[in-house]
């Protein structure tokens, strides 16, 4: 579905992402993970049109889309829910919704798929005519889900959905993504959580510096003490102790 190949970006003089290359295929959550400063939110901007690339290719359903503009590239299918909700907060939520319906591919879907985010998130119902602004910061996630569904997304894209959130909001965050990969949306899943995104991931990629470092399934970096260790800091389950028994061996990228 995604194809990007050695995509490299800067700002300014300074680089940002230094040659990378991944593929997600259509049904697929992946995880891309990595401290701050690895280059996961560019990476994601860089496919959603906001940043130009220096260089490199990347192809969606096999067509380029380097160069295409933001609205271009949501028309083919690609939404991007960004770091921070970035939703409308003097809109109300019914508002803010009719906006993710905006584009050509949720024409005609508008009433069904609103009666679907209300089902899955039954506190936007209730808060639907309050502007975004008067939400906490879980409902404004879920209003920024909501407003993705409403695009009709063939691959979603979410920066650190989870950030700031309360656990047991975290828990309800899992829970809608577990729905959209349910209903066939492929997802590209950014998160510092990396215990969150490894265990939903069948595959992830983990980042250091603008490079991709590492490449497996979830699982298996999920259960890496050497992956913690060396690019995403000690794993709280994990004891100081050294590991019993060698690490699986990774795919080098």
């Amino acid at each position: 579905m995604l194809r990007v190949s050695n995509l490299h970006v800067a700002y300014g003089q300074v680089p940002a992402l230094r040659g990378i290359s991944l593929e997600i295929q259509p049904g697929e959550l992946v995880a891309l993970v990595g401290a701050n400063g690895a280059g996961k939110s560019t990476t994601l901007k860089v496919l959603s049109g906001l940043v130009t690339p220096q260089s490199g290719a990347i192809e969606f359903l096999g067509q380029s889309i380097v160069g295409l503009s933001a609205n271009q590239i949501v028309e083919r299918g690609i939404i991007h829910v960004p770091e921070g909700r970035r939703i409308f907060p003097k809109l109300t939520v019914e508002q803010n919704l009719d906006v993710g319906a905006h584009g050509g591919r949720a024409r005609g879907k508008e009433k069904a798929t609103r009666e679907e985010v209300y089902a899955l998130f039954p506190r936007l119902h209730e808060r639907r005519k309050q502007p975004g602004g008067a939400l906490s910061g879980g409902e404004q996630q879920m209003l920024a889900f909501g407003r993705a569904m409403m695009a009709q997304p063939l691959l979603l894209m979410l920066d650190e959905p989870s950030l700031g959130l309360a656990p047991i909001i975290v828990e309800e965050v899992a829970r809608a993504i577990e729905h959209f990969r349910q209903t066939g949306v492929t997802i590209l899943l950014v998160e510092q959580n990396a215990s969150l995104a490894l265990g939903m991931a069948s595959r992830g990629y983990v980042m250091e510096t603008g490079r991709i470092v590492l490449a497996d399934t979830g699982e298996s970096l999920l259960d890496n003490p050497q992956v913690w260790a060396s690019y995403l800091g000690q794993d709280p389950e994990i004891s100081d102790e050294p590991p019993a028994a060698p690490a699986p061996q990774l795919s080098l990228v």
